[in-house]
């Protein structure tokens, strides 16, 4: 996931989300709920793919912790997804910790699975031949270092580095997971050349980027 080329939908937003973000460290509410806005829906997907019908519980107490300790981050746009993100994870982990169950297995929700990216590789493939209800039923099986990999970086729109801060592993670890499970979803999907599909270290790939 990642080709260079032109910025991708997490990234175009990234410059409004880094001003946004300055602006509400100043006390801007109207910015803050800006940062909110352009956040939430991947931040939301995500958790759904740890927490399920929790994700919204979930996500308003990281909210209420990003709130809290805004003035504490500095960084830009894509530093700020990275780091709500961390916050997030912490909060579903301790959520079902709770609940003394393990963390499930993701699920790609409608109000997150749009458009798809065009086919430059073999997991780039996978990825557009997936309907939201195949989406569903694919990325809910898969192992969940592989679907939370594939989340932090389809989903949130992170790079390599940034999923792996926020998991708490190595890059490469992050890089391999997202890579084995794209590569599971092209086998699944019957996309040609399934062994040759990779994913690098360069800027992520959001679900609903245009070609």
């Amino acid at each position: 996931m990642g080709q260079g080329g032109e910025p991708r939908r997490a990234q175009a937003y990234d410059g409004e989300l880094g001003a946004a973000v300055a602006r509400a460290q100043d006390g801007d509410e109207t910015a803050f709920a800006v940062a909110y806005r352009i956040v939430q829906p991947g931040l939301l997907g995500y958790l759904r793919g740890i927490v399920g019908d929790d994700a919204e519980d979930v996500a308003s107490d990281a909210w209420l912790e990003i709130a809290r300790d805004l003035g504490r981050f500095k960084g830009d746009g894509a530093g700020f997804r990275g780091w709500t993100a961390t916050i997030a994870r912490h909060r579903a982990l301790d959520h079902l910790r709770r609940l003394r169950v393990r963390p499930r297995a993701a699920v790609l929700e409608q109000d997150v699975v749009m458009d798809l990216p065009g086919p430059h590789t073999t997991h780039d493939q996978a990825l557009e031949s997936l309907s939201t209800a195949r989406a569903l039923e694919l990325v809910r099986g898969l192992p969940q270092d592989q679907a939370e990999a594939v989340l932090l970086r389809v989903v949130v729109g992170l790079d390599g580095p940034a999923a792996a801060r926020v998991l708490g592993k190595r890059p490469g670890a992050v890089r391999t997971a997202a890579h084995r499970g794209l590569k599971r979803l092209a086998r699944q999907l019957g996309v040609a050349d399934a062994n040759d599909a990779g994913v690098t270290d360069g800027g992520p790939r959001t679900l609903g980027d245009s070609k």
